[in-house]
């Protein structure tokens, strides 16, 4: 069994996980990350790592997990495959911030390998991306995220950022609500040897992107976190924030393999703010700065 690239990602996201970690720690200032150690009876565990209640994060999570075994059959029907084993490992990430100028960010880098009875790889790919999710829409924030994406993707090929985008802005699609879920980033998945690209290809362009996350969020959160802000616009926070939650529980893939590869809830559910509204048919005064933002949501654009 050809565990080389396997090890080489979860030892690269160990570092990452500590690197982000450190990096949220000093711009919060005031509450550290809880970490939890946890194992998966079928194979494998991981190290979740929470933030709450601090001067900036109101709630966030930075997790990796590395977890085998044999394929839950409902995978198994969704890959068609019959009696295959499994690993993956990765980090997960996603920030709810106190204030709503500053935005909601997600991101995750994983890596899977299936196996035959004979333990043989028989598939493997990368997946990953970073998306932004603003409350109110500050342009130049927007471009600023997508021109550190669109640098970090050029450095592998020119035609990545665009695809990704692309991609992205179709998977974080409410498509309930007929909107994005917000102004996107990348979006890549099923990154499989190809004649232009060995999985060591792929290992670098990954890890590129995941380098590149702090760069593309930190200033966007030094910039707006002490910024003045009123009880309607929190409310506009919580009502946007409960879209999020729709998007997570309805369509994300990465929930749903948690949920039926026996994944630990704590950690899957991470990903949900603390204070959310739900309030009947609600929308935004014509000309304000909220539609404004609705306005961009169902109408994806070019940020660079």
């Amino acid at each position: 069994m050809n565990y080389i690239m396997k090890d080489k990602f979860y030892t690269y996201i160990q570092k990452l996980q500590d690197t982000i970690t450190s990096k949220l720690q000093e711009v919060d200032g005031s509450v550290k990350f809880q970490e939890d150690l946890w194992e998966r009876p079928e194979g494998g565990g991981g190290r979740t790592r929470v933030i709450e209640n601090g001067a900036v994060f109101e709630k966030g999570g930075v997790n990796i997990s590395e977890v085998h075994g044999a394929l839950p059959e409902s995978m198994q029907k969704y890959f068609g495959v019959e009696d295959a084993d499994f690993f993956a490992c990765g980090l997960s990430l996603v920030l709810h911030p106190k204030n709503p100028m500053v935005p909601t960010v997600h991101a995750n880098w994983r890596y899977f390998e299936m196996y035959d009875k004979e333990g043989n790889i028989v598939d493997q790919w990368f997946g990953g991306g970073q998306d932004l999710t603003p409350y109110y829409l500050f342009e130049e924030d927007a471009t600023h995220f997508h021109s550190v994406c669109k640098k970090a993707c050029d450095a592998h090929n020119p035609n990545f950022y665009t695809t990704y985008k692309k991609r992205c802005d179709e998977y974080f699609w409410n498509t309930h609500r007929d909107e994005g879920r917000g102004i996107g980033g990348l979006f890549f998945d099923y990154c499989k040897v190809t004649e232009e690209m060995k999985m060591e290809d792929w290992f670098n362009f990954v890890s590129e992107v995941g380098n590149s996350f702090l760069d593309a969020y930190v200033p966007i959160v030094i910039k707006h976190k002490d910024a003045d802000y009123s009880a309607e616009q929190r409310k506009w926070q919580e009502i946007r924030r409960g879209r999020y939650v729709e998007f997570n529980l309805v369509h994300d893939k990465g929930t749903l393999f948690g949920l039926k590869t026996n994944g630990r809830i704590e950690s899957i559910l991470m990903s949900l703010p603390p204070h959310v509204q739900w309030v009947y048919d609600h929308q935004p005064e014509a000309g304000s700065e909220e539609e404004k933002l609705i306005n961009v949501l169902k109408n994806p654009k070019d940020w660079v």
